[in-house]
């Protein structure tokens, strides 16, 4: 198999499980040297960079809490002191908050405040320290979601504004960073077996959400993770600025 990524540097942020992790694995597999970032789950990072060096590339995983903005430069330090450089971020951390609606009186305002900070100011935060150390020809891609757009149910209102959010900022950074050639866009996935929609869903998927997909089930981490490798790799040098949903035409 071509490895379409040999020689790059790659960087995912929350790389120690779900989407982050099956994302590292996918890049390494196209040849990339791969560093992820995690908060708590030391030992299911450091069994990911071992995945990752059975694969025949360098690995590394680094503990960086993306809710801290000022712990992102360091960060992107570690990467470039480790690897020499920096080619592919990935904005893959990120948290769910939902199931209450914005006029339920137990509201957890506490925790909706932390999501914003993580999945919106973090990814910023990271992003702005990358930037000015990005290869020319690189590439960033943040992982949205599909309710950055379309919002199917209720009690989501805030994660929904977060992905949001991060798809406008991507296309300011797209703007911002065409003239280097450095690609920018957003993955949106809908539903995925992670723990993050365990979290929310429970067991299992509703029917009533599967209704709504005209391609009746949810997306494999895969196939969402070949989407960024798409967009990481030689064939995605031509788009920037897009946001590219992965989900089942749950938007249609």
């Amino acid at each position: 198999m071509q490895k379409s990524l040999k020689g790059k540097v790659a960087l995912v942020t929350g790389g120690s499980r779900g989407l982050g992790a099956e994302t590292a694995r996918a890049l390494a597999e196209q040849g990339a040297d791969v560093a992820i970032s995690y908060v708590a789950s030391a030992d299911k990072a450091l069994a990911v960079v071992e995945e990752l060096k059975a694969a025949g590339v360098r690995a590394l995983a680094i503990k960086s809490d993306q809710a801290d903005m000022s712990a992102a430069k360091p960060l992107i330090e570690a990467v470039i002191t480790h690897f020499g450089k920096l080619d592919i971020l990935i904005n893959n951390a990120a948290i769910a908050v939902q199931g209450k609606t914005v006029d339920d009186p137990e509201l957890d305002t506490l925790n909706l405040d932390r999501q914003w900070q993580i999945n919106v100011m973090g990814a910023v935060a990271t992003t702005r320290a990358a930037a000015p150390v990005l290869s020319d020809g690189g590439r960033i891609i943040f992982i949205g979601s599909l309710m950055g757009g379309h919002v199917p149910f209720a009690g989501a209102a805030d994660y929904a504004g977060t992905k949001a959010a991060i798809a406008g900022y991507a296309k300011g950074v797209a703007r911002d960073l065409g003239g280097r050639n450095i690609t920018v866009n957003v993955v949106q996935p809908g539903v995925m077996p992670t723990d993050m929609a365990a979290e929310v869903l429970g067991d299992g998927v509703p029917d009533a959400l599967l209704d709504l997909h005209p391609i009746r089930r949810i997306a494999t981490l895969q196939e969402v993770s070949a989407a960024v490798c798409f967009l990481a790799g030689p064939n995605g040098g031509y788009i920037t600025g897009s946001a590219i949903d992965i989900a089942g035409g749950l938007s249609i």
